[in-house]
Parts: C-alpha cells; sequence; structure tokens
C-alpha cells in the first residue's frame, strides 16, 4: 500500500483502501488487498508486477471497467466508485485513452480511418485541460485530434492510407496510440503495450506514448512485467500479491530508445 503524494501536477486520481476480490467462499481470489495511491496530472507512471500481481485489476479499476470490492476511487472531483454504467460509458469515453498488448484495428479500415473513427465518437467535450505541467508554456488545444495530426505525433502520418494487414506489428501498436490520443484524454492506460513486440520495435512504441506525455501534457500509465521499461517513467509502483509493496520516484527518466530488455 501506499499513500504517497506525487510531487507536481495537481492530482488526478485519488484511491484510498481499493480491494477487489472475485468469487466467495474458499475458491475466492483476492486480487487487490488495500491499495491507496494519488496520481499527478501529467506523471508517466510504469506499474511492475509479475503475473498475478493486481496490477491489470488496479488498471481496470482505474478505467472505470471494473468495481472495486472495497474501497473508494476518485478522478478529479467525481467518485468512480458506485457510479452507474451510463456515467462510466461517459467517463471512459470523455476522459481515457485505453491501449492494450493487442491492437484491435478494424481491418477494413485504413490508419487514419481507425483513429478518425474514435475521434467521431468522442467528439467535443468541455473537461479539456491545459499543457503539462512538465512545460507550462504548452497550451493544449480543446477538443479531439485530427486523425492525421495523431498519426503524425507517433511518426505514423505516411502511413495514413495503409491497412492494418500492410503495417508491421509496431506500427499497429502505434496506430491504437495515435487512436486511443486523438480523442484527447486525460489520461493513457496502457495494458501491456509492448508486450507482443520485440525491443526495438517496442522502444519505437514506447517512444510514441512518451512523446503523448510531454507534447499533450496526457497522464500515462504502463502496466508491465518489463522492469526496464521503469527507467524511462516518472514514477515507478511495484505490485505483489494485491499490494503495492514500492513506490519510486526517478529523478531523471531516460529516453525510449536508451532502453534494453
Amino acid at each position: 500500500m501506499t499513500d504517497r503524494a506525487p510531487a507536481g501536477g495537481a492530482p488526478l486520481f485519488e484511491a484510498r483502501g481499493l480491494g477487489k476480490t472475485y468469487g466467495s467462499g474458499p475458491t475466492a481470489v483476492v486480487a487487490l488487498h488495500d491499495v491507496s495511491l494519488t496520481l499527478a496530472t501529467g506523471e508517466f507512471v510504469v506499474i511492475l508486477g509479475p503475473s498475478g500481481s493486481g496490477k491489470s485489476t488496479l488498471l481496470n479499476i482505474l478505467g472505470g471497467l471494473d468495481a472495486p470490492s472495497a474501497g473508494y476511487v476518485r478522478f478529479r472531483d467525481h467518485v468512480l466508485t458506485g457510479a452507474g454504467e451510463r456515467a462510466l460509458t461517459a467517463y471512459r469515453r470523455e476522459h481515457v485513452g485505453f491501449v492494450f498488448q493487442f491492437y484491435n484495428l478494424i481491418p477494413s479500415l485504413t490508419a487514419e480511418e481507425n483513429v478518425a473513427l474514435v475521434t467521431g465518437l468522442a467528439g467535443d467535450s468541455p473537461h479539456r485541460r491545459g499543457g503539462s505541467p512538465r512545460d507550462a508554456g504548452a497550451v493544449r488545444d480543446a477538443g479531439p485530434l485530427p486523425a492525421v495530426d495523431a498519426l503524425r505525433l507517433v511518426g505514423l502520418e505516411a502511413r495514413a492510407h495503409a491497412f492494418p494487414a500492410e503495417l508491421s506489428g509496431g506500427e499497429q501498436q502505434r496506430v491504437a496510440i495515435a487512436r486511443a490520443v486523438a480523442k484527447d484524454p486525460d489520461v493513457l492506460l496502457c495494458d501491456e503495450p509492448t508486450g507482443a513486440l520485440d525491443c526495438e520495435t517496442g522502444k519505437l512504441v514506447l517512444a510514441a506514448l512518451r512523446r503523448a506525455n510531454r507534447e499533450r501534457g496526457t497522464t500515462t500509465v504502463v502496466i508491465t512485467h518489463n522492469a526496464g521499461i521503469a527507467a524511462m517513467a516518472d514514477r515507478t509502483l511495484r505490485m505483489r500479491g494485491g499490494a503495492i509493496v514500492e513506490d519510486v520516484r526517478n529523478p531523471a527518466p531516460v529516453d525510449p530508445q536508451t532502453l534494453s530488455w
């Protein structure tokens, strides 16, 4: 468990005493136990842990995809715990971008069309925030990004008219990042985004996430079992047995291109 308030940036998430148990009786599985944390606006956070440590469950609760069995989680001034499905759907649509290990692109649409589909669903919203706390001079544009601009952010504007079958795995993952970023979310929640990629391709994907975080001021949370990725984070949380066992701030995050694993 950690209750450390992050340095810099206004609080974006606050969770207290989170617990999650699946099932009941002797077959019950405790996925989270008394987890408390605060995440700041603009942070790049890596959550490390082996399979079964609770990191995916925590990510899903922060993203409004799952509900805790105990405790509460708050996004800004909105308590997510106990919110109805309509409210959670609006929260996910307006505030959260998801990046998963598998890309979930629509095969019949080009890269640009895959990205544009999400911006059309998100629409414009009054929730948009100001610049990144790491660059006070950066002023964010309000509302969704044009699809080609989102692809440019991940270095794929030249592949805008390619179909998923014509893209490498790393390119498809970067399209998935562009799709998540294009609606201008407050937070990117990334579940093993490099898990299916080799090291060199994975570094390109991490660089795209880092660029979105730095240039757009998007709070970014990456869960992984790969300890090498922690070197690029502002902050690393380690999980074991459904609890946060370590909370470490990194005073000098490295360029993703220098990582190795």
